[in-house]
């Protein structure tokens, strides 16, 4: 007997999200962020970007989108995009709504994944980058536990181990009795404490 896949709400973070990127200014796209190849004005195209290529893994949709390496070209941030960007994320949440989307096997950045897989990988990456979002810009970022709970449970894993490099980069350590979004946030191979003034 096969065990049942859990199926994922992207729609709390990806509205979290779409709701930082309508707050953002224009004078703050050239902030830097915790991630450090990118101001902001890059992570707000990654972003996009990504809502994009999962939302077509989620489809099955396989072609260019889900195909292409996303390190092989700088992301652009295009005009309009306090619209666009909001539009792909909420695309990427009706996407996985879909049962089918949990299903097989699919495709992103050009690997071949179980649905779950994707869609757990999806909801992280948008959970993450818009806590880098947020840090970067000076906003609020208050995820429920259970969203955290689903970061926590793909990310703890990739961390065990001497010298593991995990899904973004080396953890950070970060002290057991933190709060749960700081040890996502370390798990992640950011620091937790990280404020924009102090990447300069």
């Amino acid at each position: 007997m096969e065990t049942p896949v859990e199926i994922v709400d992207l729609t709390p973070p990806a509205r979290r999200v779409a709701e930082l990127v309508r707050r953002i200014e224009d004078r703050q796209l050239a902030l830097p962020t915790p991630c450090p190849d990118y101001a902001v004005r890059e992570l707000l195209a990654h972003i996009g970007g990504l809502a994009l290529v999962f939302r077509d893994a989620a489809r099955k949709d396989l072609g260019p989108t889900t195909d292409t390496d996303p390190g092989a070209s700088p992301p652009v941030l295009e005009e309009g995009w306090r619209t666009t960007v909001p539009r792909r994320l909420g695309e990427l949440a009706e996407a996985w709504r879909e049962p089918g989307a949990w299903e097989g096997m699919t495709r992103a950045g050009g690997i071949e994944l179980p649905g779950p897989v994707a869609g757990v990988i999806a909801f992280n990456e948008v959970q993450i980058h818009g806590w880098d979002l947020a840090r970067a810009t000076g906003q609020a970022y208050e995820p429920g536990r259970e969203e955290l709970v689903v970061s926590y449970g793909l990310l703890a894993p990739t961390a065990d181990g001497c010298g593991s490099e995990g899904l973004f980069g080396p953890p950070v350590p970060v002290p057991d009795e933190a709060p749960l979004l700081d040890r996502v946030v370390g798990l992640s191979g950011r620091q937790p404490g990280w404020r924009a003034a102090a990447a300069g």
